[in-house]
């Protein structure tokens, strides 16, 4: 009988011809059981974590609760009628918006993709509630149609409106009247949450719609500037109400049909 030679070990050695159990011979050539190192912690964000409005308040430096409202205001979420929460728009789902929920409430909220931050729209936004001047490159978005720019200097805003809207035409007066008359928030000249400089006749947050007045229509320059705001419309999958100029004597009857198709009901 062999006994192990190694220091205070008295387990008798099995194997012919070795001097050490199989325990100590282990341990002396380094294949004893050993700790496994830590694993490495992962980062706190990579370029696929989806990002919270507490997330990109942090980014611009404002809360998530305007992050949100900012959001809300591009038209990329909205509240829904009945109930808590954010869902994501048409126009949302394509800047990438993923739908959650809280696990405890069943509240849904919305997710958005890290290359939100670098989102030229968003930015302008931002920078436009700061009350702060748009960085360089935020200033080399797609210009708008000369025709466009030409269009808007010829008929400047000097319209008067029951709100205090200027606009640019009677016709547009008459709209907006309707509008503050009705009780519908609506905003004048917004521009689209686009990298284009177009610029829509009307907005009604409720809903997301913009509505459009197209009159001169016989006149080339305006046809053509017609056609690249109706293709801004269409490429962005926006809610659009066009109204001509048949429908001016008959905006109770044709607006509140339109906008019922947005789920908007004059009470």
């Amino acid at each position: 009988m062999v006994i192990c030679k190694a220091a205070g070990c008295d387990v008798e050695v099995t194997k012919k011809g070795h001097y050490l159990c199989y325990s100590c011979w282990k341990k002396q050539n380094g294949k004893g059981s050993v700790s496994k190192p830590a694993a490495a912690k992962k980062p706190s964000t990579s370029s696929n974590e989806l990002l919270t409005a507490t997330k990109i308040g942090e980014h611009f430096s404002i809360s998530g609760q305007k992050a949100n409202l900012l959001l809300s205001d591009l038209g990329w979420m909205y509240k829904p009628r009945h109930g808590k929460g954010w869902k994501a728009s048409k126009q949302g789902k394509k800047q990438g918006a993923v739908m959650s929920e809280v696990k405890s409430s069943g509240v849904p909220f919305v997710m958005w993709p890290p290359k939100i931050l670098k989102s030229r729209v968003l930015k302008r936004a931002v920078a436009e509630f700061k009350g702060e001047e748009p960085v360089k490159d935020e200033q080399q978005s797609v210009p708008a149609e000369p025709e466009i720019e030409d269009f808007r200097k010829k008929f400047p805003a000097t319209y008067r409106c029951m709100d205090g809207h200027y606009v640019r035409s009677r016709a547009e007066a008459m709209i907006d009247n309707w509008l503050y008359t009705n009780g519908i928030a609506h905003a004048y000249e917004k521009k689209l949450p686009i990298e284009a400089d177009v610029y829509s006749d009307f907005y009604i947050k409720q809903g997301n719609v913009y509505i459009e007045f197209w009159g001169m229509e016989s006149d080339a320059k305006y046809a053509r500037r017609k056609a690249v705001k109706q293709r801004a419309y269409a490429d962005n999958d926006f809610n659009l109400i066009e109204l001509n100029d048949a429908d001016l004597n008959n905006l109770d009857d044709v607006l509140p049909r339109k906008l019922l198709k947005f789920d908007i009901r004059i009470l």
